[in-house]
């Protein structure tokens, strides 16, 4: 059996630092596997905790150039054939999580398994969070085949990955969207991507991220890098048009749903319906903007960079 790699990305997150290492550490060593540690902080403010734990099966890697694809691109620059697992450092597993995702590539045969995200909040969520289900996440029967793919609980199988020469496009390193396209591309060269439901991690929601402001920006910039990613992927100018061309309209079609719901729920006095309106309308806009060439920028750093 190949060598597991759990790699985890971080940018100055100590304290979610110092409870991921451990409880994946502990996961892969089950299997024989160890932990790598990309940090994206130019300042490498991870080095001195991670280098500290004196863990042999914990390593250390400073890529500095700004930007999520730019660190998940060291990552697999430091693979060969192993099985590499991208992970984030705000998540926790549950106990068998990596037995699940190595059971899963065996069973299937797939060269890419995609394992569930579960969001639990840091603090008690507000109403309109639980009623509207905003940090909910799909959910399929193991074994699902797909089509598109997050990294935050994704095994890649190096040994196919790798020769196909697929990377991060580090123009979605500012903006988000890298890993869609990632995924999509792996699709495309003929590799499986399956889906796991048992293989779960705890995605751990802070309480900044729990306001209609940031619900809403989120959504617009998955509606924005889902239009960029499908442009990428085509392969003529007469494609690229037919892709600005369906976004353009299903951006309009999200816009009218949504600002239907908003209404009906101002009508109704229903808080919940008209912030998913709000929501639908924001995606709708994202992807309008995206098939028309503007790019919508989430990870900012004060110096205008990204994590």
């Amino acid at each position: 059996m190949s060598a597991v790699v759990v790699a985890m990305l971080t940018y100055r997150r100590p304290r979610d630092l110092a409870v991921a290492v451990p409880a994946f550490l502990a996961e892969a060593r089950l299997h024989g596997g160890s932990v790598l540690i990309v940090d994206n902080d130019p300042d490498a403010s991870a080095r001195d905790y991670v280098t500290g734990l004196g863990e042999p099966d914990v390593r250390y890697v400073h890529e500095p150039r700004p930007g999520i694809a730019a660190g998940r691109n060291r990552a697999l620059d430091e693979m060969s054939d192993e099985l590499l697992v991208f992970v984030d450092d705000d998540e926790r597993p549950v106990d068998g999580w990596l037995k699940a995702l190595l059971d899963c590539r065996t069973a299937t045969g797939a060269a890419v398994v995609v394992g569930a995200v579960v969001s639990e909040f840091e603090v008690p969520p507000p109403d309109w969070v639980v009623a509207g289900g905003f940090f909910d996440r799909r959910r399929l029967p193991t074994g699902t085949s797909v089509d598109v793919a997050a990294t935050n609980n994704l095994l890649l199988d190096m040994a196919r990955v790798g020769p196909t020469g697929t990377r991060f496009d580090e123009a979605f390193g500012l903006s988000g969207g890298s890993d869609t396209l990632f995924s999509r591309t792996l699709v495309r060269h003929g590799l499986a991507m399956v889906w796991c439901d048992e293989a779960v991690v705890i995605d751990m929601v802070p309480a900044t991220r729990m306001t209609r402001e940031w619900v809403l920006a989120r959504a617009r910039r998955s509606g924005n890098s889902a239009s960029r990613a499908e442009l990428e992927l085509a392969t003529s100018t007469g494609t690229q048009l037919g892709v600005r061309g369906r976004y353009v309209a299903r951006g309009l079609v999200r816009i009218a749903g949504g600002s239907v719901r908003i209404v009906l729920g101002a009508l109704r006095r229903q808080d919940v319906t008209q912030l998913t309106g709000r929501r639908n309308v924001q995606r709708g806009r994202g992807m309008i903007s995206g098939a028309l060439g503007h790019v919508v920028y989430e990870y900012k750093r004060p110096s205008s960079t990204a994590a």
